[in-house]
């Protein structure tokens, strides 16, 4: 969900040697900082404290708010700056969650109040309510050819960092405006019709129904992370219309967006309906693949963000969402999985009929393998004995981060694996798509499970792990 591309609109909705540690260990010989006989765990919490040394306090604009967006592969800050409501309430999000975390990261919550300060005070449109998608460095709405001034996407993301950062500070203030956020998207975005929520908004917050220069109305990535801010909302605020929304989208998610295979479709019209390559007569072009592919990355990552909605809510048993949640993994890993390398692909062909499913890209995007390290160690929690052997899996993908995508020596997560894309070692380590949000949240959920495990303390209830 993550990077622009050419067509701009579309990439809305959509980046045992680990990082180098400075005073750290001899490196092994494929390089990193930290010696093979140290556990997963400690590998991991090493990674994390690398990263977050790494964004931060670089990324921090200490002139005109907020957070720097573009920095280069030698972690220096190098291009445009503009700052887009997404990454920005991603960064107030990983500090809070860090925060939460290890007391030595208490020392983040200044800087995710530095962050709030400028959605607050530069990016609500206090004219007409919401979140701008977009704004320059100073602060200034940017509206470029083919973009739209308001998404359901990023106000999402204000919510869900908002919410937490008021979690991790107790600051009243963050808190008003996460409910304000809230709120204007129910008068604006909910479809009190078809039920979910149209993604596109004017400025004034008018929505789109019938999709934005040719981008359908509603998608996967928008209603997954609108339930995975309404399940950190309702965490701290445990509203009773809140919770319907949060149910409604848990459900809209399993049961309308997931298909009878396992996988989610990605766009739909107003009434539901997915939009398919087979629909326009696709012939494969680019267009045709950001509208209709299976994204394995987002079927892991939905796997555990159902997960946590169902623990939200409080629902006891949710034998529904475990068995789906559990054929999605099994469907990505029966499908998506590099059996030679590791690692998950990113885009399988849904054309592709009876057992085998078409590899239509093969290149490894960072977010979806840490997204996969999480998940596939929540399923060897919940079916430890499982054929799929689950925890041998997730030993695996950690082994193709480190050998593939984690930087031994800059730091850092590449954009994707250097087996597929090995001009990944000299890109950006941070864009407007690109931040510490994915990995930081695998990293501190798989350490905590970890931690869980070897202490013999497994219980069903502790899986989702971050909060």
């Amino acid at each position: 969900m993550k990077r622009m591309t050419a067509f701009p609109i579309l990439s809305l909705f959509l980046m045992l040697p680990c990082c180098a540690i400075p005073g750290g260990k001899a490196k092994n010989p494929q390089g990193g900082g930290i010696t093979v006989s140290d556990s997963i765990a400690a590998q991991l919490e090493r990674t994390l404290d690398d990263e977050l040394r790494l964004f931060y306090p670089l990324s921090v604009d200490t002139v005109y708010g907020g957070y720097f967006s573009d920095i280069n592969y030698r972690w220096e800050l190098d291009g445009r700056q503009d700052k887009m409501i997404v990454t920005q309430a991603r960064h107030i999000w990983s500090l809070a969650n860090a925060a939460m975390f290890k007391r030595d990261y208490r020392r983040f919550i200044p800087l995710a109040a530095h962050g709030y300060s400028f959605l607050r005070d530069r990016m609500w449109d206090r004219e007409f309510g919401g979140f701008f998608n977009l704004v320059d460095r100073r602060g200034d709405p940017v509206t470029e050819q083919g973009a739209s001034n308001k998404t359901a996407y990023g106000n999402a993301f204000a919510i869900y960092g908002l919410a937490t950062y008021y979690k991790a500070s107790g600051d009243t203030g963050a808190l008003d405006l996460a409910l304000q956020t809230y709120r204007w998207l129910e008068s604006h975005s909910y479809d009190s019709l078809n039920r979910g929520y149209f993604q596109f908004l004017s400025r004034e917050g008018r929505p789109f129904p019938e999709g934005f220069h040719g981008v359908p109305p509603k998608d996967q990535n928008s209603m997954i992370h609108l339930m995975e801010a309404y399940t950190a909302l309702y965490d701290v605020w445990p509203d009773s219309i809140l919770k319907e929304r949060l149910a409604s989208l848990l459900h809209i998610v399993r049961d309308t967006i997931t298909n009878d295979r396992g996988y989610m479709n990605l766009f739909f019209r107003r009434d539901w309906t997915p939009v398919s390559r087979r629909d326009a007569g696709g012939q494969g072009s680019r267009a045709d693949y950001e509208l209709d592919h299976i994204s394995f990355g987002h079927d892991v990552e939905t796997a555990y963000l159902m997960m946590e909605a169902s623990q939200g809510l409080g629902i006891r048993d949710d034998t529904t969402t475990l068995r789906i949640a559990k054929k999605k993994v099994d469907f990505a890993l029966q499908h998506g999985w590099d059996t030679e390398h590791g690692g998950i692909f990113d885009g399988g062909d849904t054309r592709s009929t009876g057992e085998h499913v078409g590899i239509v890209r093969d290149t490894k995007e960072w977010w979806a393998q840490a997204e996969a390290l999480n998940t596939f160690l929540m399923m060897s929690m919940l079916y430890p004995r499982d054929g799929r052997s689950y925890y041998e899996k997730f030993t695996l993908q950690w082994d193709y981060c480190k050998n593939y995508v984690i930087d031994g020596d800059h730091g850092g997560w590449y954009w994707g694996g250097l087996d597929k894309a090995p001009g990944n070692r000299n890109a950006p380590k941070g864009t407007i798509w690109k931040a510490d949000y994915h990995t930081s949240r695998s990293m501190i959920s798989c350490i905590r499970r970890l931690r869980t495990m070897f202490h013999g303390r497994v219980h069903q209830h502790d899986v989702t792990g971050d909060r």
